[in-house]
């Protein structure tokens, strides 16, 4: 019998995902739970498992294709049991979907807040199964094709020499550019190094011409593929496009104050060595980034209305009494904020390894859409570009976001005296709304005395 797999809301009700990659073709036998295809949800990019066993029958939808949730995009010739689990259930793993239904239901690894006897908020694993319904049938449609039309070469020979310098035409073979497809601004025609230039940096390319990328397979601005143009256009989608919508959402939904703090961090510094010669920390990765969301997390006991959410609905004020701490990740397919759940109950050890899975996690593109929602507090770490100090916006739905800038020796006043310091500067974002310029002050005050002296921790908890 035949069965379809229709794309499945893949978190947080997503409504549309791009086909990035097949790992099937039609014919193949394919097992339950088999990686079947690699999607992007405008949160991430995720891999689909089979929800059966059988041969693929079809392939309903291209690479680079948007489909909206719900859309058949493969079927299955399987068994009369379906080669469904005997439960019904979709299949298991965490940041991949099962068999989707008409109804849609969320078939991710999600957290509920459950109340303990103590008043704390504790956070427990909360799955949701998708019902075992008969899909829909259909009609199979095949994936469109498009033909790339042939571009036949253009004949670039000319009676006469390209008039130009000899210095430009050394430049023109560098770039691997023939000069007789580059037209002259210069007296009389002439072909300057600013005609060069312009050309490799988007002039149209005849088929002929040469680029160094061409051999060597780089993607540098000197060595476009030919067929550039003199602009690049790029569809805004997934990542980008979710990215995109939320910092503008943000930027006009809340009103943004920022501070500004410049702290001596030698202390620290000197403690985060010390660390790493320790027994205990073999094997961890520590950084900056580490010790200041060790701080970030400590001082935000004695100030918890900066991990808070505006409720414009119910116009209410949420206070969380834990902490899911976001840290932002370039990553290829743009920025991203995953972050780690219930951080304030880890130890530094705990801490860091986090940090590591998450942001490895992160830059290869495979962060659950679980652990991009749910964020309180975020950090963005701008000094690994070497940047000292900026203007965050607001992760939405969270009422603060630290930037932490580079750490730079530079002379700085010491026991009276001036001497070559490890200073940082740290720049918190915040939702005035729910945070006064006090409270914020506080607890930005409360990160740098820790991080200025590493000890003070013991006066604040």
């Amino acid at each position: 019998m035949i069965k379809e797999f229709r794309l499945p809301d893949l978190g947080e009700g997503l409504t549309e995902s791009e086909i990035l990659s097949w790992k099937v073709a039609v014919g193949d036998t394919v097992t339950l739970n088999q990686v079947i295809a690699e999607v992007e949800t405008a949160k991430a990019v995720v891999e689909l498992p089979s929800p059966f066993a059988g041969v693929i029958t079809a392939l309903h939808e291209e690479p680079g294709t948007i489909v909206e949730v719900g859309k058949p995009i493969v079927s299955f010739e399987v068994a009369d049991d379906g080669g469904a689990s005997p439960s019904g259930a979709a299949p298991a793993g965490a940041a991949t979907a099962a068999a989707g239904t008409a109804k849609r239901e969320p078939n991710l690894v999600g957290y509920g807040a459950v109340v303990e006897s103590s008043g704390r908020p504790a956070r427990r694993a909360r799955t949701f199964a998708t019902p075992a319904v008969e899909p829909v049938r259909g009609p199979v449609v095949e994936p469109v094709r498009t033909e790339t039309p042939v571009v036949e070469p253009v004949d670039t020979d000319t009676a006469e020499r390209p008039r130009s310098t000899p210095p430009v035409r050394k430049l023109a073979k560098d770039l691997g550019v023939e000069l007789a497809a580059v037209a002259g601004t210069g007296a009389g025609g002439l072909i300057t190094r600013e005609d060069v230039q312009n050309f490799v940096g988007g002039g149209e390319l005849s088929a002929p011409v040469r680029h160094l990328s061409a051999v060597s397979g780089s993607d540098s601005p000197t060595g476009l593929a030919p067929q550039g143009g003199r602009e690049v256009r790029t569809p805004i989608k997934g990542v980008r496009k979710f990215t995109a919508a939320a910092m503008v959402a943000s930027a006009f939904t809340a009103p943004h104050a920022t501070e500004f703090l410049t702290v001596d961090v030698t202390p620290t510094m000197d403690l985060l060595a010390k660390l790493k010669t320790s027994r205990a920390f073999s094997g961890y990765k520590l950084t900056p980034l580490t010790m200041v969301a060790k701080a970030v997390l400590i001082a935000l006991r004695r100030n918890p209305s900066l991990n808070s959410r505006w409720e414009e609905a119910s116009q209410e004020i949420v206070q969380f009494n834990y902490v899911n701490l976001g840290i932002a990740a370039a990553t290829p397919r743009g920025l991203t904020v995953p972050n780690i759940k219930d951080a304030d109950t880890l130890s530094l050890l705990e801490l860091s390894a986090a940090l590591t899975g998450l942001t490895e996690t992160a830059r290869a593109g495979k962060t659950a859409p679980a652990d991009l929602s749910g964020g309180t507090i975020s950090i963005t770490n701008i000094g690994v570009f070497g940047i000292d100090a900026g203007t965050p916006i607001l992760n939405p739905g969270e009422a603060a976001i630290l930037a932490m800038g580079a750490v730079r020796k530079m002379p700085w006043e010491f026991q009276d005296e001036v001497a070559l310091r490890q200073v940082m500067t740290l720049s918190l974002s915040f939702d005035h709304r729910l945070v006064d310029g006090e409270q914020g002050s506080r607890f930005l005050a409360d990160v740098g005395a820790i991080l200025a002296e590493p000890g003070m921790v013991l006066t604040m908890v």
